[in-house]
């Protein structure tokens, strides 16, 4: 005789167990439990602050600040168009408008069977194959009038996920042009046998040689980032690697993610050398949730060939694991301070600095924050000596950047690039024309008038954690730079009040100028 299913309360039951009844794991318990029933009752918050023995209070204001967790109901099928200002170019909004009335829904409402939800989302890393959507955490890129009215008819005959046609859920990499990063072909473990022989002192100074300087945006020293965390009191020491990849406009850490998992937890493990941490964190955009099957295949392969756990490599004492923590929809949470506190279960509300991660991060302990391409680039000095790798770019931008080439040109994709590479060359090597505008950096990035064209992409000069958006001579950068303040209006965690309050009042006077109803003082 079978089992009878299990409760929702006893599957509950199991998800609190697995996380160690801990409430540093409150974001993932709520993300897990939001799968048992696909949104988050009141029954279920209070269960859970119970469980923990936490105030339902902390419980629903978790919940309540990440936009992919819901604490009402949506739909069986629910359908997230990805709202970038390059899928706008791309028609997303006839596209959601034409599955709304094919399906008789409102955008951002339920249907009165409960079959479907639709609504949009922040930038969901598609935007070289964009129009793009999430249905249920699935990626779908390549949207077209053609997909729209197929999927339609698939979530009316209420067709499971697994039965959809594949091509659907091919995400591809669209890697244009590739330098020393992505032309590595390296052995898993190459790397990190190559420190091992060096030591820890001898591989911190190969870092410091190399001129490795952070490639999430701030380029703060690799090399002293790890000093500091590997000096600073307190045990155990931390790697976190920063996938969080929210900026508009960027997907660089998603390929990465994707063909290259292996170079970025060796990087993670090349860190822990140096810095002598025996935990690691990966923090995972949750956009990107599709993707964490794979990767923890990957961990897996690693853990079973010596390449994590206790004693790699057979090295006495270097003890280093791995695990993935899912994000739910929060852009500020790449911010390190704030992935911090996410990781701790609670709302990803950035920190006062000082105290910094390397001193006082996860837990008070001693944390190094890293970008996934950061992570990955560690290989290439492990593998040919910090000298070789400073040798490329310039002297203050050492070696080579991944570029997420979006917008108005015809090869769209990833790009690496050397350091110092002029944004003309760029234009030129993805088949750009007409170029008004380039937005480097993403929303929070610069925008570049074609007189500038000769400027470089450096951390001296033009600096980006990968966004590359093209906009040509019949774009309108009203519109570009009014769906940039909604964007940040809609992200802005609350916690700062020019941020709070004047993302506001930019998004409503943006508005009232779209609207036909500014005046001359508005322009001043």
């Amino acid at each position: 005789m079978s089992a009878l299913p299990a409760t929702p309360t006893a599957a509950l039951d199991g998800v609190l167990q697995r996380h160690g009844h801990y409430p540093t794991e409150l974001l993932q318990i709520l993300i897990e439990a939001q799968d048992l029933e696909g949104w988050l009752p009141a029954p279920t918050l209070t269960h859970i602050a119970q469980s923990l023995h936490i105030p339902r209070s902390r419980v629903e204001g978790v919940a309540g600040f990440y936009s992919f967790l819901y604490t009402q109901p949506v739909g069986r099928y629910r359908v997230l168009f990805s709202d970038n200002i390059t899928d706008r170019m791309l028609g997303n909004a006839e596209l959601m408008d034409a599955l709304c009335r094919k399906l008789w829904i409102e955008p951002g409402k339920l249907s009165e069977d409960g079959l479907v939800s639709i609504a949009t989302t922040s930038c969901t890393g598609l935007c070289d194959q964009g129009p793009g959507m999430l249905v249920n955490g699935r990626a779908i890129g390549q949207l077209t009038h053609r997909r729209i009215n197929e999927i339609a008819e698939m979530i009316r005959q209420q067709r499971p996920l697994e039965l959809w046609p594949a091509e659907y859920f091919q995400i591809g990499d669209n890697i244009r042009r590739k330098d020393s990063l992505l032309n590595l072909d390296m052995k898993p473990g190459a790397a990190l046998a190559a420190v091992i022989e060096l030591g820890r002192e001898g591989w911190l100074q190969e870092v410091q040689k190399s001129n490795l300087r952070g490639r999430g945006g701030a380029g703060f020293a690799t090399a002293v980032k790890w000093a500091s965390a590997r000096n600073a009191s307190g045990e155990p020491k931390i790697i976190v690697c920063n996938a969080d990849e929210g900026e508009p406009g960027t997907f660089k850490d998603r390929v990465l993610l994707n063909s290259y998992a292996d170079l970025i937890f060796e990087g993670m493990t090349l860190a822990a050398w140096a810095v002598g941490a025996s935990e690691g964190f990966l923090y995972l955009r949750g956009e990107y949730r599709y993707l964490l099957p794979q990767l923890e295949a990957v961990l897996a392969l690693r853990r079973e060939a010596g390449l994590l756990g206790r004693n790699i490599l057979h090295e006495p004492c270097f003890d280093f694991d791995i695990r993935i923590h899912l994000g739910a929809g929060a852009y500020v949470c790449g911010e390190e301070t704030a992935l911090i506190e996410s990781l701790e279960g609670k709302r990803g509300t950035p920190r006062i600095r000082p105290p910094f991660p390397v001193t006082k991060g996860y837990l008070g302990r001693p944390t190094v924050v890293n970008n996934v391409e950061t992570l990955a680039k560690t290989c290439l000095i492990a593998l040919g000596g910090g000298e070789a790798f400073a040798a490329s770019g310039t002297a203050q931008s050492a070696g080579t950047k991944l570029l997420s080439i979006s917008g108005d040109c015809a090869a769209p994709g990833i790009y690496e690039y050397p350091f110092g590479v002029p944004i003309a060359r760029i234009l030129e090597d993805c088949g750009a024309s007409d170029t008004q505008a380039v937005q480097v950096g993403g929303a929070a990035g610069v925008c570049l008038a074609g007189y500038e064209f000769q400027r470089r992409i450096a951390y001296e000069d033009v600096p980006t954690a990968g966004a590359f958006m093209i906009f040509d001579g019949s774009r309108d950068l009203f519109d570009v730079a009014r769906a940039f303040v909604h964007f940040f209006a809609h992200e802005s965690c609350g916690f700062c009040t020019p941020c709070r309050v004047g993302t506001s009042l930019l998004q409503g006077f943006m508005d009232k100028l779209a609207d036909g109803h500014g005046a001359k003082a508005d322009l001043a």
